[in-house]
């Protein structure tokens, strides 16, 4: 995939993404009358407004900083890089998710070491 159809799909996912943001920040009852959400709010400002009404456990957080970070990636000549071991992402994954921030390998780690985080917290 080229870095201008990476770009168009990443694009793609932030005006769905948007969408969706917005309808649920819209509805939020501790959002402040003052905030006013709407579509051309950058990432940045989204990622900040969730962040300051204690949303941050939200699955569209996640998505949200996913999807920041690979617009983040691209814009430097790094996306498709593994964050933790800086490996080439299987094409397959990123055909799936093109937000994936890490490898097969190191995915699977990150997770077998965040259920170990889990069960020690409870």
């Amino acid at each position: 995939m080229s870095t201008q159809e990476i770009q168009q799909t990443l694009m793609q996912k932030e005006a769905q993404l948007k969408y969706e943001l917005v309808h649920h920040l819209n509805q939020q009852v501790n959002v402040n009358s003052a905030a006013q959400i709407h579509f051309n709010m950058s990432l940045t400002e989204l990622i900040e407004l969730m962040s300051s009404q204690n949303l941050t456990d939200s699955p569209l957080f996640s998505q949200l900083t996913r999807l920041d970070a690979a617009l983040c990636q691209l814009e430097l000549g790094l996306y498709g890089l593994c964050s933790d071991c800086e490996s080439e992402i299987e094409p397959d994954r990123l055909a799936i998710d093109p937000t994936e921030q890490r490898c097969a390998h190191c995915d699977a780690k990150h997770r077998q070491e965040h259920r170990q985080e889990l069960r020690l917290s409870h």
